[in-house]
């Protein structure tokens, strides 16, 4: 009997534990399934899948405004509204292209739905000097309306050949383009001809620095030319004598150099010397004039007058221009010496 007791009372608390066991896995698999809806709940939603870029070739759906959504700043001397104050966003002018017909914007800087979508600079022609694209490429849009006239020739001269891009002289998106005036054209020009702005700054020099020349008077920065520095002129004596005809001759009594090239005794952007001389005469007239037959000597200590080789007095002050003024010819019956 107490046998039986024993057995019974063990098969109680295998029984109990067994039920012990049985609620701690449905406890467990009830916290797994709270932890897994949690962890679900917490979880982000899966970020939609994005748009592909609209292709290169695609136009913006709202054109100008499209653009000024970003390029908006009033401002600024170089923005995209300042477009409107120059002639390129005529709306009436069939050739412009805000006129009739004209793709805004885009029809400089080509295809713009890539661009607004992506703000990637490279994805349009921006037409500005740090782009990767080609100076060749940047000017294609100025090139494909602006292609006769003074520009007939533009793939042939010398700042085509030197990579110079339209954009880097001129300015669209002003009310008056710095390069087309004479008075700011030249601080364009000396963006790169540095060595010309020292020029102008000396005491002899052409009016450039007062803004009654341009550089355009005296040379074609479009034109493909084989004259010499892009010159307007076929010669630089032709050049000379749009302003100073008085020196063009024919005359009687010619002096050469003035006849062949007028740099022989002058320099065109400035000199520290009267009239633009490359020298001082009488050195300037001794690089030709031997002394034979005439006291021509250099102008030294021995030969000014008091000097030990006995003085030659024409050659004080002025020089040889003392006795001989007239030295870019003479109409003077008695001018043979250029003295009258």
């Amino acid at each position: 009997m107490t046998t039986l007791r024993r057995r019974l009372h063990a098969l109680v608390a295998l029984v109990g534990l067994l039920s012990c066991a049985v609620a701690t896995a449905q406890t467990n698999a009830v916290g797994a399934s709270a932890a897994a809806s949690a962890s679900q709940a917490a979880a982000p939603a899966s970020a939609p899948a994005r748009a592909p870029l609209p292709p290169r070739s695609a136009y913006s759906e709202k054109g100008a405004d499209t653009c000024l959504e970003c390029h908006d700043d009033v401002t600024a001397g170089y923005s995209g509204t300042a477009i409107f104050k120059g002639k390129h966003s005529h709306r009436q002018d069939a050739r412009t292209p805000f006129g009739p017909g004209g793709l805004q914007c885009e029809a400089c800087h080509g295809p713009g739905a890539r661009h607004a979508r992506s703000k990637n600079p490279d994805a349009i022609n921006s037409l500005k000097a740090g782009s990767s694209q080609t100076a060749a490429e940047r000017n294609q849009p100025c090139l494909a309306c602006h292609e006769s006239g003074a520009r007939i020739g533009w793939h042939a001269s010398a700042h085509e050949r030197s990579g110079v891009a339209c954009a880097d002289c001129h300015r669209v998106h002003q009310d008056r383009d710095p390069v087309l005036a004479k008075t700011s054209e030249p601080e364009v020009c000396f963006t790169c001809h540095r060595q010309k702005r020292a020029d102008f700054e000396k005491p002899s020099t052409h009016p450039v620095r007062f803004g009654q020349m341009g550089c355009s008077d005296c040379h074609s920065a479009h034109a493909a030319t084989s004259n010499t520095a892009m010159l307007a002129k076929p010669t630089l004596n032709q050049t000379c004598y749009s302003c100073h005809a008085d020196k063009r001759g024919p005359l009687l009594w010619e002096h050469a150099p003035v006849t062949e090239d007028c740099s022989l005794c002058h320099s065109p952007h400035g000199s520290v010397r009267n009239a633009l001389l490359t020298k001082t005469p009488p050195l300037l007239c001794q690089q030709c004039h031997a002394p034979n037959d005439h006291p021509s000597v250099a102008r030294t200590s021995q030969s000014l007058p008091g000097g030990s080789a006995g003085g030659a007095a024409f050659l004080a002050a002025g020089g040889c221009t003392n006795c001989h003024s007239r030295v870019h010819g003479s109409n003077h019956p008695a001018g043979a010496k250029l003295m009258r």
